[in-house]
C-alpha cells in the first residue's frame, strides 16, 4: 500500500508540474495575442468614433457607410459560415472545447476570431472585445498543448487556462479570470483547474503589463469615475432589492427575447443564411449614428455614468439625461440581442455590463428621488451591472468578483452580493438557464450536423498506480459525453454512481457519443494508463 501511495504521489507531483509549466507557456502566448488584439480593438473604437463623428457632421456620406456595412455583413457572414466556431462571442464554443464536447483547429479560431471581431469593432457596432479575448486565449492554450504534444486531457485544461487568461487580460482582472475557470469553463473546482488557471492568468497578465509598459500604454483598466461610500446603511438595502428586481426582470426579458430572435434568424435562408448578418450590421450602424455610447463594448458609456466624470454626458435627441439613458440602454439591448441571435463574431460580455450599468443609472435617479442618499448612486450602478449579468449568465461568483476587481472597493461586496442573489433567484424562478450553456447546446447540435456521432462502447482496464486508481468517478476529468456504465471488480460486476471508486485491475465498461472513435479511445486511455492518468 505504501508503494502504491508513493507512486500516486509521484504521479500527482509530475502532473502538477507539467500543468504549471505548460500553463505558464499558455499564459505568455495568450498575453501576446490577446494584448495585441485589445490594443487594436481600442484603436478600432477610436477610429470608428472619429468616422461616425464626421458622418454626423456630413450626412451626405451616410449612404456610403451603409454600403460598407452591407458588404462587410456579407463577408463576415460567409466567414462565420465557413468557421462556425467563431460564431458569436466564442465563449460557448470555448467552454465546449474545454469539456471535450467540441473540437476546433486552434489556428483557424485564433486567426478567424481575431480578424472578424476586429472588423465589427472598426465598423462601430456594439461589439466588445472581452468574449473574443477569451476565445483567442483558449485557442492559444489549445495551440500550445498541441504543439508541445500534450495529451487530450491536458489540452482541455490548457484551453481552460488560456480562456481564463484571455478574460483576465481583457479586464486586467486576475480573480475574474480564475472564477470563470471554475464557474463556467469546468463547472467544478479541482487542484488541476486551479493550477492551470493560476499559472496561465499570472503569466498572461505579466506579459500583458510588460507589453503595455513597453508601448507606453496605461496598465490599469478599472472604472475610475465612480465614488463609493465607506459603508451602506441597512435602511438603503430596500433600494438595492428594488433595483435588483428591475434588473432581473429585464435580464429575463433579454434571455427570452434573444432565443426567440435566434429562432427567427434561423428561418432566414437567403444567401445561404449569411443574409441574416445584414440586420445587426445595418441597425448597429444606425444606432451608432444616433449616439456615441451605442458604439463599442460600453467602456466609455459606463465611465460616463460615474459621478466623478468630468466630461459632459452626450444626450440623444436632446432628451435630457433620463431620456437619453433610456434610449441608449434600449439601443444596447436591441443590438446585443441581434448580435447574439445572428452569431456576429463580437463580444457581448461588456455590452451586457453596460446595459446593467445604464439600468442602474436610471434606477439610482429614481431611488434618489424617493429618498435614497445620493452618495449610494454610483454603488447602485455597480450593483445593477453585476445583477443584470448574473441573471443572464448565471455566474454569480464571477459577477461579484468582477465588480470588486473593476472598482477595488470593499464596501460594495455585501450589497453587490445581495443584488446578484436577487437576480439569480428571479432567473431561476422564471426558468432561465445559463445563457452560455444554452448557446453551447445549440453549437453542439450544429457541430453534430457536420460531425455525426455514434455511440461507442469500450472495455478497458484501470492501470495500477494511476490517479484513477482509488479515485471516485465524480473526481475524474472524463472527456465530454463519457458514461462509465459498470465496473467489474474481481468476479463482481456492479453499476456505478458518482461515488463509485475505481481500483487498479478493475475492468470498466464505458459508453460515449463520439464522431471520432480513435480520438475518444486515446483520450480515455490517457486517464487509465499507470503514471499518466489524471484526477480532477
Amino acid at each position: 500500500m505504501k508503494v502504491k501511495n508513493a507512486v500516486r504521489e509521484k504521479v500527482i507531483y509530475t502532473t502538477a508540474v507539467e500543468i504549471l509549466l505548460v500553463g505558464c507557456l499558455t499564459g505568455i502566448c495568450a498575453g501576446v495575442f490577446v494584448s495585441l488584439y485589445n490594443i487594436l480593438a481600442s484603436l478600432g473604437e477610436e477610429f470608428s468614433r472619429g468616422v461616425y463623428a464626421v458622418l454626423r457632421e456630413k450626412p451626405a456620406y451616410i449612404p456610403l457607410l451603409f454600403v460598407v456595412l452591407f458588404v462587410c455583413a456579407v463577408i463576415i457572414g460567409t466567414v462565420v459560415k465557413a468557421l462556425p466556431m467563431i460564431r458569436g462571442s466564442g465563449i460557448p464554443q470555448t467552454e465546449g472545447a474545454s469539456r471535450g464536447v467540441l473540437r476546433f483547429k486552434w489556428y483557424q479560431v485564433l486567426c478567424g476570431m481575431f480578424a472578424a471581431s476586429l472588423v465589427t469593432i472598426f465598423l462601430g457596432l456594439s461589439a466588445g472585445s472581452e468574449g473574443p479575448s477569451l476565445e483567442i486565449g483558449g485557442a492559444c492554450g489549445n495551440g500550445v498543448a498541441t504543439l508541445t504534444k500534450r495529451n487530450p486531457m491536458l489540452r482541455r485544461y490548457q484551453i481552460t487556462g488560456g480562456a481564463s487568461a484571455g478574460l483576465a487580460i481583457a479586464f486586467n482582472a486576475p480573480l475574474t479570470g480564475m472564477a470563470f475557470a471554475f464557474e463556467e469553463a469546468q463547472k467544478r473546482f479541482s487542484a488541476e483547474v486551479f493550477i492551470c488557471a493560476f499559472s496561465s492568468v499570472a503569466s498572461g497578465l505579466v506579459t500583458r503589463n510588460l507589453i503595455r509598459s513597453a508601448l507606453g500604454l496605461p496598465v490599469g483598466s478599472t472604472f475610475t469615475t465612480f465614488a463609493f461610500p465607506a459603508t451602506m446603511n441597512m435602511a438603503s438595502y430596500g433600494y438595492v432589492v428594488l433595483a435588483a428586481l428591475v434588473c432581473a426582470a429585464l435580464g429575463v426579458a433579454f434571455y427570452y427575447i434573444m432565443f426567440a430572435t435566434k429562432k427567427l434568424f434561423a428561418k432566414i435562408t437567403f444567401w445561404k443564411g449569411t443574409g441574416k448578418m445584414l440586420i445587426p450590421f445595418l441597425l448597429g450602424g444606425a444606432f451608432s449614428l444616433l449616439s456615441v455610447y451605442a458604439m463599442g463594448g460600453g467602456h466609455e458609456f459606463i465611465q460616463s455614468l460615474g459621478s466623478l466624470n468630468e466630461e459632459p454626458f452626450e444626450y440623444v435627441f436632446r432628451l435630457g439625461l433620463a431620456g437619453s439613458l433610456i434610449v441608449i440602454v434600449l439601443m444596447k439591448f436591441i443590438a446585443s440581442v441581434l448580435n447574439m441571435s445572428a452569431g456576429v463574431p463580437c463580444g457581448v460580455f461588456i455590452p451586457m455590463l453596460a446595459i446593467g450599468a445604464g439600468i442602474g443609472a436610471i434606477m439610482s435617479r429614481v431611488c434618489v428621488s424617493w429618498g435614497m442618499d445620493a452618495a449610494y448612486a454610483d454603488l447602485l450602478i455597480m450593483i445593477c451591472m453585476a445583477t443584470f449579468f448574473a441573471t443572464i449568465v448565471k455566474a454569480p461568483l464571477t459577477a461579484i468578483v468582477m465588480v470588486f476587481e473593476l472598482t477595488w472597493n470593499f464596501s460594495s461586496l455585501i450589497p453587490v452580493t445581495l443584488g446578484v442573489a436577487v437576480g439569480y433567484m428571479v432567473g431561476t424562478l422564471l426558468k432561465t438557464e445559463p445563457i452560455y450553456e444554452k448557446l453551447l447546446e445549440s453549437n453542439v447540435e450544429d457541430y453534430r450536423k457536420d460531425h455525426p456521432v455514434r455511440q461507442e462502447k469500450f472495455f478497458l482496464t484501470v492501470g495500477h498506480g494511476s490517479l484513477v486508481d482509488g479515485a471516485a468517478l465524480r473526481e475524474i476529468s472524463w472527456p465530454g459525453n463519457v458514461n462509465v456504465v459498470s465496473v467489474l471488480h474481481g468476479e463482481t460486476e456492479y453499476f456505478t454512481t458518482g461515488a463509485t471508486i475505481l481500483y487498479g485491475g478493475d475492468r470498466v465498461k464505458i459508453e460515449t457519443l463520439t464522431d471520432d472513435k480513435e480520438e475518444s479511445l486515446k483520450d480515455i486511455e490517457e486517464l487509465l494508463k499507470p503514471g499518466k492518468t489524471k484526477k480532477a
